[in-house]
Formats: C-alpha cells, structure tokens, sequence
C-alpha cells in the first residue's frame, strides 16, 4: 500500500534535492524514469553524485526548444552515460511541461509527482510542491499505477518520434543547440517583465522570507559576449541568435543602503552613485572591466577638472522585482588614475549616476536584493538594470 509524503519546497524544511536523492537511493534499483522540462547544469550538479551510480539505468525525457534546457546539461547527462530523449513540441506553445521521478526495482517504487524541474531553483529555492509516494509493487494497486506511468511516457515516444527521440552524442546535442533548440548558460539572456509601471509609487513589499536551499554554485567568472561564447570549441550561436538580445554582463552582491542611496541617517549624504565592483563575476578586474569591456563603445568625454575622470551617458531600462519602469539615460563616471590610492588598493573605478532612476532606486525593499545588468549590442549599445 503507497505512503504518501507532500513537500511545499522554501515554505517547510523540505526540498526537491532531499526528495530525489531519496528516490535514487532505492536498493537494487532496476530502472530509472526523470521527465521534466527544464534541466540545467546546476540542477545535475544538486544530484550528480546520486546519479553517477544509476547513470546507465537512467532514461530522461526532457523539453526542449523552450530556451532553458541547456546544451551543457545536455552533455553533462551524456557523459555520465544517461539515456536522454529530447521532447520537441515543434512549436512555442504547448510545451513538454511533466516533472515526474520514479525508481523501482523488483518489489518497490519510489515517486517524485509535482512542480519541480532539474535546476538549482526547481531543487531547492523557487516555491515547489510534489507528492513523495513509497510504493509496494506486490500490491496490485501500486503495481498498477507504476505500470500506468512508464505506459504513458513510452507510448508518447511510440507515437511521436519526430518529436520525442533519443539525444544520440554530443555531436547530436550540438546540432540540437546550432539550430536553436537547446540554449547556452553561458549567454545569459534579459528577462522579460512581467508588467509595465504606468502611474503611482510601487508597493513596499520586502522579498518573501522562504527557507532557501544551499547557496547557489555561480559558476559566473567572466562575462562572455555572444561573439565571444560562439568561439568555444565545437559551439556556434543559432543563426540570428543573441547578438541583438541582452545578455548578461554583471551581477551584484547584496545590494546595500550605499548602493541604493538610502541614506543611514539625516547627516549621511548620498552620493546619487553605485560603485561598480566585483560583484559575483569573481573573476574580473572591476578596475579595467567595466571602463573596457562593458562601456568601451560609448560617447567618453574627458573632464576637465579633475583630467583623470571620463565621463559617458547611456540608455538604461529599469526593471524592478519583474516590473518595468521604461528608460532612463543615466551618466557612467570612471577613474583612469592608477596612481590613486583607489586604484591600488584594487577598489572600484567606475560609477554609475542613479540620476532620475534614483527616485525608484532610493527604497528599502530593495536591500538585500541583486541587481543584473545586460547589454544589447547596437550602435549605440543598449542595457537593461534589474533588480530583483
């Protein structure tokens, strides 16, 4: 008889990597069943070392042409020797959308039936909900509804094998992200908002307190551009992909009352500026990076006083917690000193100057929160700031 377990993930102390690893820790598993939507190379990587043991017994069913699935996590699941069918809509919508994990062996079954995909979010952060079942394959009931599941999904690779078919190689896996159908976690695409800000003060609302999941792996080292994520080995870009999209080129740490401009107190003075740092791209040089590689191609005029300082405007798109608030063209400042003490004391060169955007900028409930910032490559270069 099946026992029955129910996980609200980031609302209860349970989450969707505990649930799964449970799964594949079943004794003398005979088969393997994963089929979700998305996956991701961190999604892999919250399982991998329960997975490496049961790779050959693993089949995974998963979405693609849905511009999550990777390519990466693609090649990740076929190095360790999983069996991988790509299921391929042929269109926008409907989408492959099952988050299904089953392990069975002579006698018992183990299933994961709700909301979570293979990624970093899905297994531990966003707020998911699955039912856990522990089921006894000589109860006839339970051997029934096993047996309904593994029908379902090889009747649907029986009758549609345009569309549902085996990822063969990696060679396979990148003709699949040649032509579009896989994306590239190494090209960070903009979000889309959700809504446009036409009128009013946006709401106070602090970010959820949720019970959060290990932190987050970055892997982010180095911004890459579309350009330059085409040159990898055996990798190109779509034809007509990313080069006219934002991609990311930054990410920040905790945003602080001196990023934001909210002031400690009434003597403090605010700066109307954010200094651009490190941040998570550890691997940068935030003295060079932002003056050489992010805003290279913009208007720079020298100041006169003092001559050490550039100065440049840009078009910015502002997008706070998925609300858009439209454009604002705001001023970048950069130190060319290396003899200053900021300079060699590795601290940052190059400000950005809130200017009109300060007024939505300047609030509390953005403390804590992460600001993005993606670039579109036109002349002149395009970019999008995101808070979330």
């Amino acid at each position: 008889m099946a026992e029955l377990d129910f996980i609200l993930q980031a609302i209860t102390s349970s989450n969707h990597a505990n649930a799964v690893r449970w799964l594949l820790r079943l004794q003398k598993t005979t088969q393997v069943l994963i089929s979700v939507a998305f996956i991701q190379e961190d999604g892999i990587d919250a399982l991998r070392k329960t997975i490496i043991p049961l790779a050959t017994k693993v089949k995974f069913f998963v979405g693609i042409r849905n511009g999550i699935t990777s390519v990466q996590a693609i090649r990740r699941l076929l190095a360790m020797h999983g069996e991988v069918y790509a299921v391929d809509t042929g269109s926008r919508s409907p989408i492959f959308h099952p988050k299904l994990y089953l392990a069975a062996n002579a006698k018992q079954a183990r299933v994961v039936i709700g909301s979570a995909n293979v990624t970093w979010a899905g297994m531990y952060d966003n707020i998911e909900a699955s039912i856990v079942m522990q089921l006894d394959l000589l109860n006839a009931g339970d051997k029934r509804f096993v047996e309904e599941i593994l029908g379902a999904l090889a009747e649907m690779l029986r009758n549609h094998p345009q569309h549902v078919f085996l990822i063969r190689n990696r060679r396979h896996a990148n003709e699949l992200f040649r032509s579009g159908r896989l994306a590239d976690e190494d090209v960070i695409p903009a979000p889309n908002a959700i809504g446009r800000v036409e009128k009013g003060v946006r709401d106070r609302l602090p970010r959820m307190n949720l019970i959060r999941g290990p932190r987050h792996p970055t892997r982010i080292s180095l911004a890459k551009t579309p350009v330059e994520a085409s040159r990898r080995p055996g990798v190109r870009l779509p034809v007509g992909a990313a080069p006219v999209a934002r991609y990311l080129v930054w990410k920040s740490n905790a945003l602080t009352r001196r990023d934001l401009n909210i002031p400690h107190g009434t003597r403090t003075h605010a700066t109307g500026s954010m200094g651009l740092k490190k941040g998570a791209f550890t691997a940068i040089d935030h003295r060079h990076y932002f003056r050489e590689q992010v805003f290279p191609d913009l208007a720079w005029t020298r100041e006169r006083r003092p001559k050490t300082w550039e100065r440049a405007d840009a078009r910015f798109e502002l997008v706070v917690k998925n609300l858009n608030y439209g454009f604002f063209n705001l001023t970048l400042s950069h130190n060319t000193n290396k003899r200053s003490v900021s300079y060699r004391q590795k601290n940052f060169m190059t400000h950005l100057h809130w200017g009109d955007a300060k007024k939505h900028i300047a609030k509390p409930d953005l403390l804590g929160r992460t600001m993005c910032l993606y670039r579109k490559d036109v002349s002149p270069p395009e970019f999008m700031i995101e808070i979330d």
